[in-house]
């Protein structure tokens, strides 16, 4: 069946950096975009990065640079990698998946509506 399966969130502090990982399994994984998002208790999943079949790429403005997505297609994983991390970057981090036909997705990637499937979360904390 098919399953994503994120990894490597923790307790960092504020200034550190941690790699969060996406194992993909019971599909297609170098057909489809995979995106990460970030959510807080009681708040909405926001879109943080997007990584196409072809390794395009897109980020909230919020990312300033400080977080990098890529994949790995014969390992079947994304990463998302997450440096000088501040308090403010307290959520749980999904990564989900959506059919990539190859057409342009930059206006409408942060979209949750979009995408099919999900992973169950990994939590990040930074401590101050």
């Amino acid at each position: 069946q098919v399953q994503l399966v994120e990894s490597g969130g923790g307790l960092v502090q504020s200034g550190g950096s941690l790699r969060l990982s996406c194992a993909a399994s019971g599909f297609a994984f170098d057909q489809y975009a995979i995106a990460w998002f970030r959510q807080a208790p009681g708040k909405e999943r926001e879109g943080i990065s997007y990584i196409n079949r072809n390794n395009v790429t897109y980020y909230a403005e919020f990312v300033q640079g400080r977080f990098t997505t890529s994949r790995d297609n014969g390992k079947n994983m994304a990463y998302l990698q997450l440096n000088n991390l501040t308090p403010e970057d307290t959520f749980v981090y999904y990564c989900a998946r959506r059919w990539d036909a190859g057409e342009y997705f930059g206006s409408a990637w942060f979209l949750k509506r979009e995408y099919d499937f999900w992973g169950q979360g990994t939590q990040v904390t930074v401590s101050s």
